[in-house]
């Protein structure tokens, strides 16, 4: 397998590393939208978090790594292996899985399995990228240049946690729950607003223009390129560490206090900036909760809803033809507004 650059080690480009460890921590979140120039780090920082990851616990012989402990959204084949008291488990990597632009349907969602249908005569279901996805990762670069019927499909799995499929004599349904991870250059076109508004948070990367920076992100990639086992070992305990600390983060997130007075600053700010529907308080409120588990605190206050306020609005607002300033701008305006500079 290909070496993959660590995590801990990439320069700069904290809003991005963030916006992906609190979907890490809290899938509930929605995702993460990664917008900015060619050659900044995005798709190193997916595969990076990619390695960065545990293991979870899955169902043994399922194809769809379903959680033993979630009865009700297993497939049929592991309900009834629960029903029978077959159930047995294992550790296996959280998937991360990239869907390219040209995918078929088919290999999205699943079809018939030609092998076994001509060779047994047996109609077989052949599992689709949504399938290899459940309960991780689903990651997609250059995602505003996905075709139309593609966004379609992803928008109505991505609202129900299922996938069916119907066609050629099939009729499965599995379970599709998968954080979606969508990179792309803003030069390259817009996304659809109803794909845009699934994703909880949008992060922005730029080209970094501080002379240090620069120079440390060529001495890095190039010792990772001239001894990359070295540099992974150099870099292990870092890595180490960080996914001690998302772990711990995972499991005190439902014990983090969220209270009435956060809310209403969530709200306050989202009113302020004339944010449509209630996804916007939602996302905020979750963000602000998963990095408050990070940062090991018991409460989100509003130190936490400043930090993720941006990425978890900025994609949510609608343009105003009065007022030239970009969405993070107006972000930060409204958040000095209500917390104080």
């Amino acid at each position: 397998m290909r070496p993959v650059y660590p995590f801990s080690a990439i320069v700069g480009q904290d809003e991005m590393k963030l916006g992906l460890l609190l979907a890490v921590i809290d899938p509930s979140i929605g995702g993460v939208l990664v917008f900015g120039d060619r050659g900044t780090g995005k798709s190193t920082a997916v595969r990076a978090l990619a390695a960065l990851l545990p293991q979870m616990k899955s169902v043994l012989g399922c194809r769809y790594h379903c959680d033993p402990a979630a009865n009700g959204a297993m497939c049929s084949e592991c309900q009834e292996r629960a029903r029978q008291g077959r159930l047995k488990t294992q550790p296996v990597p959280v998937p991360v899985v990239d869907l390219p632009l040209g995918a078929s349907e088919d290999r999205v969602v699943g079809a018939l399995d030609l092998e076994r249908a001509l060779a047994q005569g047996v109609k077989a279901f052949e599992p689709g990228l949504l399938a290899r996805a459940n309960r991780g990762f689903l990651y997609i670069d250059e995602v505003n240049l996905l075709e139309d019927h593609l966004v379609d499909l992803l928008l109505d799995v991505a609202a129900s946690g299922e996938n069916v499929v119907e066609r050629e004599g099939l009729s499965i349904r599995h379970p599709a729950r998968f954080v979606l991870i969508g990179t792309g250059n803003p030069e390259e076109g817009e996304l659809r607003p109803q794909l845009l508004d699934r994703f909880g948070m949008s992060v922005e990367v730029t080209t970094p223009n501080e002379l240090e920076l620069r120079v440390e992100v060529i001495r890095r990639r190039d010792a990772f390129e001239r001894d990359t086992r070295g540099f992974l070992q150099k870099w292990k305990s870092a890595d180490d560490q960080l996914r001690r600390k998302v772990v711990a983060a995972k499991s005190r997130l439902n014990s983090v206090e969220i209270t009435d007075a956060a809310r209403e600053w969530a709200a306050k700010l989202c009113m302020s900036l004339g944010a449509d529907g209630l996804r916007g308080e939602l996302t905020l409120i979750r963000a602000a909760r998963a990095l408050a588990a990070f940062d090991r605190k018991t409460k989100v206050d509003n130190t936490h809803l400043r930090r993720v306020a941006s990425p978890a609005l900025r994609h949510r607002l609608r343009r105003d033809p009065l007022d030239e300033a970009g969405s993070t701008t107006r972000v930060e305006r409204a958040t000095a507004d209500l917390f104080g500079p």
